[in-house]
């Protein structure tokens, strides 16, 4: 895929959203929201192919926005990054589930390594800003953690960023 039209995304697992795994709590409404518009605004700007590393939380909800955006527009393309083969094997059967279900609507799958190493998500997640000319990342200002990782790489690479703060209030909706 042509980098200048590919986009991924960074943000946090379930287990850092302050509504853990509620998806009917008003922030995370509003954050699913901000994330729709964002990606439609991409969308028009050019950008054609998604790239999503299919993590629990944050991941999971881009994926599902790019799909909702290729059902309107069948010439987007996304990219499942994977990062081993059995990244999901510990998670909850839903979750297997849900990953399961968006893995089989992917366009394509890439398995960035076979088995696990304490450096497969960096990896993953570089793989992704190294086709990518935008990132868009949900993050909750932490000077710490995979997503400030994928943040910092994809500045010093030039890829542009747009950065979506956790809201404490559902009624905050500024993008960064």
């Amino acid at each position: 895929m042509d980098r200048a039209v590919s986009c991924c995304f960074s943000g946090h697992r379930t287990s850092r959203l302050p509504w853990q795994d509620n998806e009917s709590d008003p922030r995370c409404l509003a954050l699913k929201a901000r994330l729709r518009a964002v990606v439609e605004q991409a969308y028009h700007r050019g950008y054609r192919h998604f790239l999503c590393g299919m993590a629990q939380g944050t991941d999971l909800y881009f994926c599902e926005t790019v799909l909702a955006l290729r059902r309107e527009h069948p010439e987007v393309t996304v990219e499942a990054a994977v990062p081993f083969v059995d990244q999901a094997v510990r998670w909850p059967e839903a979750d297997r589930c849900r990953r399961d279900v968006l893995l089989d609507q992917c366009d394509f799958e890439t398995m960035v390594q076979h088995h696990y190493t304490p450096g497969c998500m960096a990896r993953r997640n570089r793989y992704m800003v190294d086709r990518s000319s935008l990132l868009i990342a949900v993050y909750d200002g932490q000077p710490r953690g995979g997503t400030l990782n994928t943040l910092t790489y994809a500045m010093q690479k030039g890829v542009e960023t747009v950065i979506l703060e956790l809201a404490e209030d559902a009624n905050q909706s500024l993008i960064k």
